[in-house]
């Protein structure tokens, strides 16, 4: 029970599950690296990284609401600091036990209507039908063309080479029979 125990223990708070617990380790991880470079002489880089982790939502477990609150002091404690200027922290839980919703408020504030969604939804089907009817409209006025064509096309084309063939053959034959028909006249009139 006790290794069970320090698996979920991160920074003297005890975690439900050992993704959370993970998460405390990933912001403690986090919170050492800002340490490394942060620059506490310029409170004017403080402020930057304290409003981006805010923003990207860096930090979500007590580890990490702990260092913004830390950050937060720190420009409150500034001479020159207006309280209604530093952001607050923002909880991203609620504490009757659930977890807030993971999307962002702000989003959620200026997405579109479901009705805007649904009228769109439906003109874009509208538009869908009605191109779909016109090109089975084209393609059946391109088959009306070809079968009504004269010229050889690729529906048309065996019954016009064999009309062709069959007009060239008759021709031959009726040719054929008048040169018989002129050499038995030479024969018999020798």
């Amino acid at each position: 029970m006790d290794s069970e125990k320090n698996a979920l223990s991160v920074g003297g708070y005890l975690f439900f599950t050992e993704k959370d617990a993970q998460l405390a380790r990933t912001e403690e991880q986090r919170i050492a690296y800002l340490e490394e470079r942060i620059d506490y002489s310029s409170p004017e880089s403080i402020r930057y990284i304290y409003e981006k982790t805010i923003q990207e939502r860096l930090f979500k477990t007590p580890i990490g609401i702990n260092y913004l609150h830390k950050l937060r002091d720190f420009l409150l404690a500034q001479p020159e600091a207006d309280p209604g200027s530093i952001m607050e922290i923002p909880l991203y839980i609620t504490f009757d036990g659930g977890l807030r919703e993971r999307t962002n408020p702000a989003r959620e504030r200026v997405a579109p209507s479901r009705k805007k969604d649904r009228d769109r939804e439906k003109e874009r089907f509208t538009i869908s039908v009605f191109l779909n009817v016109m090109l089975v409209i084209a393609i059946l006025a391109m088959f009306g063309i070809c079968f009504a064509s004269d010229q050889p096309n690729i529906v048309n084309y065996e019954r016009a080479i064999t009309d062709k063939y069959a007009s060239w053959e008759q021709e031959l034959t009726e040719r054929e029979q008048a040169i018989r028909d002129r050499e038995l006249e030479l024969k018999l009139s020798e």
